[in-house]
């Protein structure tokens, strides 16, 4: 037994501290009382007027997969309930341009809708369907928002919010609601997407969570009519690109995923970024551009793919120094000292909790099962020395098609004197052909000279030529030089 003789002030400690926990456990129940009390009127509500309540989290059943249902919701509200809604909350879209509704936490908004099919007949009647059905009454639905915090000791530590609707009617229009109304959602939903649509920029994020990818409107003035390349590679490039953009039934048909790869290849400075802008902009997809060097493993790589959507290119720029994939593997295998080296590398990168994302990954990305999941979708790789990467990434069937971007050339110079100069014709034009065969240079080079010094000068292009043909004069010389002392030293 306890003795408390002589102890009558630890007792007194110990029964005020029982009081005061009593105390805090009684005060967080009745913080909670009233979420509990909600909870349990709306099942009562459900269960006495028999109404059926569907669920829309902001994450899908699946790990790697957003709920589409919810952004569709998220659009549909915002865009048809804006005049109505009490509370709303307002924000912008990713240019930060135009304003953004959406519906705050616990607001309803009731909806009707007319169905247009019968229940027992819905499949048959859902292709003819040319409005409401005579005699049939307006169904109400409501939605609710929800946003509830998350404790701190709970898994989900990348995010700290969990964000749902609620979709609430009548049990007697299930089929209605199920097979037509939220039909219906979605469809107003993707129209309105597509009248407000922007071409976007993506890009994988750092800090991981539900938002994978990151993005901003893309507005890039590049296009093939601007493009410094050769006309006949240009329009192949072209026909290849518009081919592959009405190719659905035909590479249904020969059971390929409908996906193409281009290996964009060549010197810095040759115009490998601004050819992935002008093929954007000539099939109107969006962009993403993935930093492998960001990503931890081949399931988040799998995860960020999986999330991309349709009418898209997924780029992956000098692949050759983002991971190390390159070089032969037979070759390595050879030589001891390299594959220490890279044993040694990969150990650091593990210390550093670097990216761990590995050739099989990538590959299974480009052309295994994880492939198929999505369509209309190029993969573009650039490099600036091709001979670096395994040929096992960029064999045909995964790189279909090569692409070499080689120093200017005289059908390239015309484009950029046309685009910087508005000439066609000059004198000077057949001294820069003699020197542009002569000497390696590449196009950016010759842009930055063809840039004028003084826009409102009236003999730009004059000037400008001038400038161009001494800067490949001297080049010439350079590049001769060291020829000729290459060859003194061998």
């Amino acid at each position: 037994m306890f003795n408390f003789r002589n102890s009558g002030g630890f007792a007194s400690a110990t029964l005020t501290a029982m009081n005061t926990m009593i105390m805090f456990n009684l005060m967080g129940v009745v913080n909670q009382l009233p979420a509990v009390l909600f909870r349990l009127f709306r099942r009562a509500k459900l269960w006495w007027f028999r109404e059926v309540q569907i669920t829309i989290p902001e994450q899908g059943r699946e790990w790697h997969m957003y709920n589409r249902v919810f952004s569709a919701a998220e659009c549909y509200l915002g865009a048809m309930f804006s005049d109505r809604a009490l509370r709303m909350k307002a924000g912008t879209d990713p240019t930060g341009r135009s304003i953004v509704l959406t519906v705050d936490d616990a607001e309803e908004i009731t909806d009707e809708f007319l169905p247009v099919m019968d229940v027992c007949c819905y499949k048959e009647k859902k292709e003819k369907r040319a409005g409401p059905a005579k005699g049939n009454k307006a169904i109400k639905v409501t939605w609710r928002y929800h946003c509830q915090q998350i404790e701190k000791g709970s898994a989900r530590l990348w995010n700290n919010e969990k964000k749902y609707y609620t979709l609430t009617f009548d049990a007697r229009h299930r089929p209605e609601v199920v097979n037509e109304y939220l039909e219906h959602v979605m469809e107003t939903s993707n129209a309105i997407e597509m009248r407000n649509r922007q071409r976007k920029l993506y890009t994988n994020s750092m800090g991981g969570g539900d938002r994978l990818w990151t993005q901003v409107e893309f507005k890039h003035p590049a296009s093939f009519a601007t493009l410094a390349m050769d006309p006949k590679k240009k329009q192949a490039i072209m026909d290849d690109l518009e081919t592959f953009s009405k190719g659905q039934d035909y590479y249904a048909k020969i059971g390929k995923a409908w996906k193409r790869g281009y290996l964009l290849y060549g010197p810095p400075g040759t115009g490998k970024s601004t050819m992935i802008a002008c093929m954007a902009n000539f099939l109107d997809y969006d962009v993403y551009d993935i930093e492998l060097t960001a990503i931890r493993h081949n399931t988040e790589l799998r995860r960020l793919i999986v999330n991309t959507t349709g009418k898209s290119i997924i780029v992956i720029e000098d692949i050759d120094c983002s991971l190390q994939l390159s070089g032969a593997r037979g070759e390595a295998r050879k030589e001891k000292k390299v594959k220490e080296s890279k044993e040694k590398k990969a150990k650091e990168s593990k210390e550093k909790g670097e990216s761990k994302v590995t050739l099989s990954g990538l590959l299974n990305f480009i052309d295994g099962l994880w492939s198929a999941c999505g369509g209309e979708r190029l993969i573009v790789f650039t490099t600036n020395h091709v001979e670096k990467l395994d040929p096992a990434l960029i064999r045909r069937g995964r790189m279909d098609m090569h692409v070499e971007l080689g120093h200017c050339e005289f059908e390239a110079f015309k484009v950029l004197a046309k685009n910087y100069l508005e000439v066609e014709a000059h004198p000077l034009f057949e001294k820069v052909r003699e020197l542009l065969a002569a000497v390696k240079i590449s196009p950016a080079d010759v842009a930055e000279q063809l840039m004028p010094k003084n826009i409102r000068a009236h003999d730009n292009a004059t000037r400008c030529l001038e400038d161009l043909v001494h800067a490949l004069q001297t080049l010439n010389s350079k590049q001769l030089k060291d020829e000729l002392k290459n060859n003194t030293v061998s």
